[in-house]
């Protein structure tokens, strides 16, 4: 599926949730960013997951500290690279940021912050130093 076709069937919410992952939710992160401004790509993306979420019957999946988070730590590594890379060449340089299981947030979050309601309805800065 090209970038263009992954982003449209995300939005119009037509993606099986089932092809929806955590790579995905990375991918479609630095799609958004590549073509949107930091912050209205972080509302355009924020506001279609909330919507992709409630229309695949799962509204309490949204987290947005998580979401944030993610997002803000891609445009570190994108601007960290001049934003001259494709898909594939991120994701190769960035594997840390593809693996939900032992997620980069870990390093930055304590895991009660991360799984408590405020993380979920409103981003929270890092609090584990």
């Amino acid at each position: 599926m090209s970038d263009d076709e992954f982003v449209a069937s995300f939005e119009n919410c037509t993606l099986a949730n089932e092809a929806f992952h955590h790579a995905d939710h990375v991918r479609m992160a630095y799609l958004y960013l590549c073509r949107y401004p930091a912050m209205e790509a972080l509302q355009r993306f924020s506001t279609s997951l909330i919507r992709f979420a409630a229309a695949h019957g799962k509204p309490r999946l949204y987290h947005e500290t998580i979401t944030w988070a993610f997002l803000l730590l891609i445009r570190e590594r994108m601007a960290r690279t001049g934003y001259r890379q494709s898909w594939e060449e991120f994701a190769g340089g960035n594997a840390d940021l593809l693996n939900w299981k032992e997620n980069v947030l870990r390093k930055y979050y304590r895991a009660e912050t991360l799984s408590s309601e405020l993380a979920r309805s409103t981003f929270l800065f890092p609090d584990k130093f």
